[in-house]
């Protein structure tokens, strides 16, 4: 028992210290901004170019787990679906189990939805009913926060399910769009970068 601990705090040693250290400008500048995508007048930020780099990548989700070291954080659920790609190195920085959460119809087993409303129109999440058990800390993360409605939804889904919720986690706060509004007052909330325009 004692030997595996040592092992795993030596892999985890090696593995944090591994890479150098890269400032939060530097993943700032490697956000990409796509006009006119998906629609005209959508100024898209495309992180991509972060998956690219092992430093940026590893850099950037270090500073997403950093909030949330202490928050007793036992799950994390990734929403669909670039909210994976960066939460399932975010649950296992933080030790952690991870949720996925999907539009409807793409989950295989019994689900939880809940339904919020767009601009135009109306659309769900769901979740699997055993993700989440009694005693669980849910931080949602999402790579970026527009309007919020997404992550709003979420953490009814979360408290719909029994789940406490910990917090929001984002690479990515788009400012102008006032999105964490639609949030939980009390929440916690982690965006690593911000844009406000």
């Amino acid at each position: 028992m004692h030997f595996h601990l040592g092992i795993q705090f030596v892999f985890r040693f090696f593995r944090m210290n591994s890479f150098p250290e890269v400032s939060v400008q530097a993943l700032h500048d490697a956000v990409r901004t796509v006009p006119d995508f998906p629609q005209p007048g959508i100024a898209f930020k495309d992180v991509t170019p972060i998956l690219l780099d092992p430093v940026l990548f590893r850099q950037a989700v270090e500073a997403l787990a950093e909030p949330f070291r202490d928050a007793g954080v036992t799950k994390v659920a990734g929403i669909e679906a670039r909210g994976f790609l960066f939460g399932l190195p975010l649950a296992e920085e933080l030790d952690a189990g991870f949720i996925p959460i999907r539009k409807q119809g793409k989950l295989p087993w019994r689900t939880y939805r809940m339904e919020y409303d767009l601009e135009y129109g109306a659309d769900c999440v769901e979740m699997h009913m055993d993700a989440v058990v009694q005693g669980d800390r849910i931080l949602i993360h999402g790579d970026v926060i527009a309007t919020g409605g997404t992550a709003a939804a979420t953490a009814k889904l979360i408290r719909k399910a029994g789940g406490e919720l910990a917090g929001f986690s984002f690479l990515v706060e788009l400012d102008y769009l006032s999105g964490r509004e639609r949030l939980e007052s009390d929440a916690a909330i982690g965006p690593v970068l911000r844009f406000d325009a």
